[in-house]
């Protein structure tokens, strides 16, 4: 018998929770504001409309679309929300910021979502390393998701996890 190797971990009641699971699939591009003004920065209403009006949005088809200005331009808060009205009918998201901005707004879908119960009173580990890039926030969401269900909270992997909380007895 002392020869026998256990996987304490894997006996264990510890479960590896991995946001990587919440990533949707799909093809994500940005969509520049700055393309249908005058040189960049300008918006000249009608030009801008009969440009957006012309464009072809199917291109956009079942995309997530972060919509922005790479430009300084200051825009009347209507442009972007025209934009996303054009693209609204072919996209499968719009978000008006980075593709950093649209992870975290996939992610928080996710997590809004999350049924919360299977881990009841049970010891976590929030996976740390993913081969998708999963936003800092989307962490922090799930904490303040988890933690008033969970009886511990760790972050890392099985074999080096670093404690977050533990609820008192």
């Amino acid at each position: 018998m002392a020869d026998t190797i256990v996987n304490r971990v894997a006996d264990s009641a510890l479960i590896t929770f991995d946001l990587e699971q919440f990533y949707q699939i799909g093809q994500r591009q940005t969509v520049d504001l700055s393309q249908w003004l005058d040189q960049g920065l300008v918006l000249k209403e009608k030009e801008f409309r009969a440009q957006l009006r012309a464009h072809d949005w199917s291109a956009y088809k079942d995309q997530f679309i972060a919509l922005h200005c790479s430009t300084d331009a200051i825009l009347p808060a209507w442009a972007p929300l025209l934009v996303s009205a054009f693209l609204q009918p072919h996209a499968r998201k719009v978000v008006l910021g980075t593709l950093e901005d649209l992870e975290l707004q996939l992610y928080t879908e996710e997590i809004v979502l999350l049924d919360v119960t299977p881990f009841k009173d049970k010891p976590i580990i929030i996976k740390g390393c993913s081969d998708k890039i999963v936003p800092k926030d989307a962490y922090v969401q799930l904490i303040a998701k988890l933690q008033p269900v969970v009886k511990s909270l760790f972050y890392g992997e099985a074999c080096s996890s670093v404690p977050l909380f533990k609820k008192k007895k």
